[in-house]
């Protein structure tokens, strides 16, 4: 599975987002995957997944149904998906080219993002539509604004503090 050439959907609002690549660090990943719990049942599903290293380690350390990037960048994705072949799990990582804002989250159990306080706050209408009550939503560093964490894990500074939301109740 992997990102081809052309787009799925047409790639305006995100690529127009100011939302630089930024890796999340390795080392703050034991933080998001302790927040979200993913389960055998979990479609995980990283949104502006830039190379793939949070998706791709989803699915190599937990037993997770699917592990979906989504990442408007075109040399990002093929990033991404090199690295799932190359961790073994190109067979549960599915690297898709487009807008996050056009991917549809319908299944998705568990989401990560690691985008800014403007564009958290434009996807809220999208989560809540489209994500059944019990999914979880993991931020880095930036909260989802008007909305309640259910638990806020780590420190203070630069890619140290983790918000998980659940739909259905932190949406309210």
């Amino acid at each position: 599975m992997g990102g081809g050439d052309e787009p799925l959907w047409p790639i305006s609002f995100a690529e127009s987002l100011p939302v630089p690549f930024v890796p999340t660090r390795y080392e703050v990943l034991d933080l998001v995957f302790e927040a979200l719990q993913l389960r055998e049942d979990d479609v995980f599903v990283d949104l502006g997944c830039g190379d793939g290293r949070v998706a791709v380690e989803a699915a190599r350390r937990y037993p997770i149904r699917a592990s979906v990037c989504v990442e408007a960048r075109s040399d990002l994705v093929e990033r991404a998906a090199k690295n799932a072949r190359e961790a073994g799990v190109d067979d549960r990582v599915l690297v898709v080219r487009g807008d996050f804002f056009g991917q549809p989250l319908i299944g998705a159990t568990a989401v990560y993002m690691y985008l800014l306080t403007s564009v958290n706050e434009a996807l809220k209408p999208k989560l809540s539509k489209e994500l059944k009550p019990g999914a979880r939503v993991a931020t880095l560093d930036f909260m989802i604004p008007g909305w309640k964490p259910v638990k806020v894990l780590g420190g203070s500074g630069w890619q140290r503090r983790v918000y998980l939301y659940v739909i259905g109740v932190s949406d309210k």
